[in-house]
């Protein structure tokens, strides 16, 4: 099971994943990107949802043609866990 990420964990989030911002009372982290277009959009989608299946753990998520929403929560743990955390960066890791 993931360990919820104390108070000082999630106010260092923004050293490490810049370009996440704490959502839900600090109970989740979020990001939004922009992309060409709708087909580039799901494509990134879709090596998200690769990643998300690999290790067990899946996003909160949207997309409105060229723009995808994520949200990261650990819900069976209640909040934000190293989990969250190793998700966002694979997902950081994919826009680089």
């Amino acid at each position: 099971m993931s360990i919820l990420l104390t108070e000082a964990e999630r106010n260092g989030l923004g050293t490490s994943l810049p370009a996440w911002t704490l959502a839900k009372g600090g109970k989740a982290i979020g990001r939004t990107i922009r992309f060409k277009d709708f087909n580039e959009a799901w494509g990134f989608m879709n090596r998200v949802a690769l990643l998300a299946e690999g290790l067990g753990h899946h996003p909160d998520w949207s997309n409105v043609w060229n723009t995808v929403s994520i949200e990261l929560s650990t819900h069976d743990a209640g909040g934000l866990t190293d989990l969250d955390v190793k998700l966002a960066k694979a997902i950081d890791a994919l826009l680089a």
